[in-house]
C-alpha cells in the first residue's frame, strides 16, 4: 500500500511527506537526485521525467501516486494512466487546461477501478467544498460566485518551474467564466474587489482563469459561475495590459523564455500576510434566494499539503469513488475539515 510522492524534495513534496508521516503513512520519495534522496533515510525511487516515472509505476505498482512536479497539463495524463488498473492518482493542478484534461480520463479510471483526483489543495478545494455545502439538498442554483484568497508564507529560493508555468499559463488562457452553462472568455483581471473576511481582515482580488470554475460548476450545476482570486493583480495599470501580455506569451518560444526567467527569480522569505486563508462562495437560486459561506484555513501551503496527504491516505484505504474527480467529488466536502479547514455558513 505504498504512496509515492513525485517531486518529494521540493517544498510541497516535503510538506506532503511530513503530513503523511503524521498520519502514520510512510511515503516513498520519487525524484531525480539519488544523493539527496538517499540522504533523507527514506525509501526512494530515482526517475526523471514523466515517461520514466510512468515506467517505474507500471513496474512497481504503488497504491497511490501524488504528483507535485508541475506542468500538469503535460505530465498528469501520462502518470495517471500508468496507475491503471487499480492504482490511484492525486495532483495539485488548479488551471483550466490541466484540470479538465484529467477529468476527461473519468471513463478510463472508472473502467480500471482507479480514482484520479485533481485540484487537491487550497486551490479548487477551498471554494468547491463551500459550494457543495451550500447546495447540499437543494435545487440547482442559477448562479455561483467564488473567491479564493490564500495567505501564503514565502520560502526563500528560486520561484521554480512549476509555479512559473502556472503563472504564464494563467496569462495565456485569459479570463474565463461560465455563462448559460458554457465556459466562455471574460476579461482577465476584471471584477476587482476588496473582500472583508469574517475575522475582520481584508484583501483584494480579481478574476483569473482557474480550475475552481470547473469544480464550482460541477458541484452546483449552475449555468453561471464566476471567480476572483487573491493571486490576480488588482492594480488598474497592470490589469489594463494583461490581455496583451497573454497574447504575446501565447507564442511558444516566448512562453518558454518567460517560464525560464520567472523560474529563476530568487524570492525572499516573508511571513504570511494574514492570519487565515479563505475560500468564499455566494450561491443564488432562480427565486432570488441567496446563501453565502466561507472556508477558513491556516497558511495556504500548509493547508494544501494537509489536503493532499488526507486525500492520498483515504485513497490508499480504498475510500475514493472510482473515476476522475475533484476532491469534494471524490471524497465529500468534509475532507476540507479533515485537512484543518472550518466552514462558516
Amino acid at each position: 500500500m505504498e504512496i509515492w510522492v513525485l517531486g518529494a524534495l521540493g517544498r510541497t513534496g516535503r510538506g506532503i511527506t511530513a503530513e503523511l508521516a503524521a498520519r502514520g503513512v510512510p511515503a516513498v520519495l520519487v525524484g531525480r537526485n539519488r544523493e539527496r534522496l538517499a540522504a533523507t533515510g527514506s525509501k526512494f525511487v530515482v526517475a526523471d521525467g514523466a515517461e520514466a516515472i510512468a515506467a517505474e509505476i507500471r513496474r512497481q505498482r504503488p497504491a497511490v501516486v501524488v504528483n507535485t512536479i508541475g506542468e500538469y497539463a503535460a505530465t498528469a495524463g501520462t502518470i495517471a494512466r500508468a496507475c491503471l488498473p487499480g492504482g490511484h492518482y492525486v495532483d495539485l493542478a488548479a488551471d483550466l487546461v490541466a484540470v479538465p484534461r484529467l477529468l476527461d480520463l473519468h471513463e478510463a479510471a472508472l473502467a480500471g477501478g482507479s480514482t484520479f483526483v485533481t485540484g487537491a489543495g487550497f486551490g479548487v478545494l477551498a471554494t468547491e467544498a463551500v459550494v457543495a455545502k451550500l447546495c447540499e439538498g437543494r435545487a440547482t442554483p442559477s448562479a455561483v460566485h467564488v473567491d479564493a484568497v490564500a495567505s501564503v508564507a514565502i520560502e526563500a529560493g528560486a520561484l521554480g518551474v512549476a509555479l512559473a508555468a502556472s503563472i504564464v499559463d494563467a496569462l495565456t488562457t485569459g479570463g474565463r467564466e461560465y455563462r448559460n452553462g458554457r465556459l466562455v472568455p471574460a476579461r482577465l483581471g476584471a471584477d476587482a474587489r476588496t473582500l472583508e473576511f469574517p475575522d475582520g481582515e481584508t484583501a483584494k482580488s480579481a478574476s483569473v482563469p482557474s480550475g475552481e470554475l470547473v469544480a464550482a460548476q460541477r458541484a452546483s450545476g449552475a449555468p453561471s459561475v464566476t471567480i476572483t482570486s487573491g493571486l490576480a493583480p488588482t492594480s488598474p495599470a497592470v490589469r489594463a495590459v494583461l490581455p496583451l501580455l497573454g497574447r504575446v506569451l501565447s507564442i511558444a518560444a516566448l512562453r518558454r523564455f518567460a517560464i525560464g526567467r520567472l523560474a529563476g527569480i530568487q524570492a525572499k522569505a516573508a511571513p504570511r500576510p494574514r492570519a487565515h486563508s479563505w475560500g468564499h462562495a455566494v450561491v443564488t437560486w432562480p427565486d432570488g434566494t441567496t446563501r453565502e459561506g466561507w472556508l477558513r484555513a491556516g497558511e495556504g501551503m500548509d493547508f494544501t499539503t494537509s489536503v493532499v496527504a488526507e486525500v492520498a491516505a483515504r485513497l490508499a484505504r480504498g475510500e475514493g469513488k472510482p473515476g476522475a474527480h475533484t476532491p469534494t467529488s471524490a471524497l465529500g466536502a468534509e475532507v476540507a475539515e479533515a485537512a484543518g479547514g472550518t466552514f462558516l455558513l
